[in-house]
């Protein structure tokens, strides 16, 4: 295994941050269950979490030249440790980065606060993972420790994000029905947010 689980690159000259295993959600298609990064001799299941500076040391002077972009995402839900993401946020946006957040959109439930504000100048892309169309239907994939409830939260955190970053993407797995897929790109469209299918990594 490559010791280098705060950060990784995955199939692109892009840097992912890895900050925390801890997440709201227990999706039946997360790569958590399926392990996937472990072909990659990644090991992304954290023994702590980094520091900021950890997550600097991390990188390489090469990798983060050629990078375009640096993405929190892990094994974990990012906006657990949002001090930490807005500080190295605005340390590689000073190395003039793209800095994209991809998210469960849970980060105010988590935070228990509005957090949205707090992403002005550390990030300039919110990726929030919609994943089905419905609050039934979500809590069944994603079994979020807050309950069905959450769905109509991840769509206000959206809202909120828009005031803040440049883009907002909702996303979803194409392994939900294709009915699925479409409602949800009707909902990405009514709050006027980008809309991506991603491709499932079995």
């Amino acid at each position: 295994m490559k010791d280098r689980q705060f950060s990784y690159n995955y199939g692109d000259n892009n840097i992912y941050v890895n900050l925390t295993n801890k997440c709201s959600n227990s999706c039946d298609f997360c790569i958590r269950k399926t392990n996937c990064f472990t072909d990659l001799n990644y090991n992304l299941w954290l023994e702590y979490e980094p520091s900021v500076q950890e997550v600097i040391d991390s990188i390489s002077e090469e990798d983060l030249i050629k990078a375009k972009e640096i993405v929190f995402c892990g094994y974990g839900e990012p906006t657990y440790r949002i001090n930490e993401l807005v500080e190295l946020g605005k340390y590689f946006k000073s190395k003039e980065k793209i800095t994209r957040l991809n998210t469960n959109g849970q980060g105010n439930l988590i935070n228990k606060k509005d957090i949205t504000p707090l992403l002005k100048g550390a990030i300039d892309i919110v990726n929030i993972s919609l994943n089905e169309a419905t609050p039934e239907k979500y809590q069944k994939i994603c079994h979020s420790i807050y309950g069905e409830g959450v769905f109509e939260e991840i769509q206000d955190f959206a809202m909120k994000s828009k005031k803040y970053v440049d883009r907002v993407i909702f996303s979803v797995v194409d392994v939900i029905p294709k009915d699925s897929i479409k409602k949800c790109k009707e909902i990405a469209q009514k709050l006027g947010v980008e809309y991506r299918i991603r491709e499932y990594t079995p």
